[in-house]
């Protein structure tokens, strides 16, 4: 990784703190005007926003700021995780492709079965099962920034455990999408606008990426694609992607998705590099431009994001915050553990050369950061409350595994790696 990567991953990381740092303060200061701004209406009666009754008896849709973040800005944030999903799964080399790719996503699967299991027994345990089931997605998440960030601190650059924990992490929250898409609807299904969301997709494709290199067979100097390319740039697939938003908004499915089935259109480089990898800082390709692009944009949306969703008053911590916290604390590292070995010995898959069990479980300890992700399923998976606030709450508080994880790192010892790499 070069330390343009480390900077902007890092970035990332301390706005979103800070975000979410004023919105706790303000939340326990001044709840009241706290929550008037979260929820201040933009437009009355809009085509796009919040739907709910208008005191008159009628529904209307009203665009507020919490709506503005979280389900149209948010889906720039999912696209670039998305994006580094898709060039794993699809693109030569890619990380999640072939044999090394299967004890991460392995672990991976038990990084989300272990705190389910957590979650969902500890609610039972309770006697709340039926309050708080509906927030078992909320611990499955992993913090991709964050983990990334403890994980250089424990293991050193260059320890093939922060690849593996990168690995992990981008599938743990793709995986996330897919639970938010198919078990936290936004109202009454209608899938039939997904059909908007396709035909964006293949138009954009056919027309302004594929049709345009048909066109240049046989022509070094590739004169369509490059015309497309100067001329037009990536506006075609700004429009596609607000069409496919749109698409998933009518659709019932959570809106922030939207942008993910536009990102395969997109021309790109032939070869994945690895998640977040130094050299796309060097690629050209529109795919990897766009992304760097929004580089900034990116960092403010998630400042917003942790100034709309943090606000959270410390009195709002209860069963639903125990819970999250035990799927996380527990669940996350015990699950990747298990699942980890399981997949090195009983499937002979093995571990990256240079990883110990004991990595595993220290992989385990840094993924337990729910933080992002976890704190938007929070957002979905309960109505706003004081459900919602614990588990909000619970969320919050995983970044105490950042600290369980050093403490496992005192006394696991692993090998600090630096990183080859010149430019880190």
């Amino acid at each position: 990784m070069t330390r343009r990567v480390w900077n902007f991953i890092g970035e990332y990381s301390v706005l979103l703190v800070v975000g979410a740092f004023i919105a706790l303060l303000w939340a326990n200061i001044s709840p009241e005007s706290y929550h008037h701004f979260v929820h201040w209406e933009i437009i009355h009666d809009s085509p796009i926003g919040h739907l709910h009754d208008d005191g008159k008896g009628h529904l209307v849709k009203s665009l507020t700021l919490h709506f503005l973040v979280n389900d149209l800005l948010m889906a720039f944030f999912f696209a670039i995780a998305g994006k580094e999903v898709w060039e794993a799964m699809a693109l030569k080399n890619g990380s999640l492709r072939g044999k090394n790719a299967l004890n991460p996503l392995i672990a991976t699967a038990g990084g989300m079965v272990g705190p389910v299991a957590i979650y969902l027994l500890g609610a039972a345990a309770l006697g709340k099962f039926a309050a708080l089931a509906n927030g078992w997605a909320i611990p499955t998440a992993t913090d991709i920034a964050f983990s990334y960030l403890i994980g250089r601190i424990i293991f050193g650059a260059g320890h093939p455990a922060v690849g593996f924990l990168l690995l992990l992490a981008i599938v743990d929250d793709a995986c996330g999408l897919i639970i938010l898409a198919v078990f936290y609807p936004r109202g009454d299904l209608a899938v039939e606008w997904l059909l908007l969301s396709l035909v964006a997709a293949i138009a954009v494709y056919l027309v302004f990426n594929l049709g345009p290199r048909m066109l240049d067979r046989g022509k070094s100097q590739m004169p369509s694609s490059t015309w497309v390319r100067k001329h037009l740039s990536f506006w075609p697939y700004l429009i596609a992607g607000a069409a496919s938003w749109y698409a998933f908004h009518r659709a019932g499915i959570h809106p922030a998705l939207g942008l993910l089935p536009i990102i395969p259109a997109i021309p790109h480089a032939d070869i994945d590099f690895g998640i977040f990898a130094g050299e796309e800082t060097a690629r050209h390709d529109l795919l990897n431009d766009m992304e760097h692009n929004l580089k900034y944009p990116v960092e403010f949306i998630l400042l917003s994001f942790g100034l709309m969703n943090a606000g959270v008053e410390f009195s709002a911590v209860g069963a639903a915050t125990t819970l999250v916290l035990a799927g996380l604390l527990v669940g996350k590292p015990l699950g990747i553990w298990l699942f980890g070995v399981f997949a090195e010995k009983a499937l002979n898959l093995g571990l990256p050369d240079g990883m110990k069990q004991s990595d595993l479980f220290l992989v385990g300890c840094i993924a337990a950061i729910g933080f992002t992700v976890s704190l938007f399923i929070a957002t979905v998976a309960f109505p706003p409350g004081d459900i919602q606030d614990a588990a909000k709450m619970g969320a919050l508080l995983s970044f105490g595994a950042a600290g369980m994880a050093l403490v496992a790192a005192r006394i696991f010892k692993p090998n600090k790696v630096a990183s080859n790499s010149k430019s880190d």
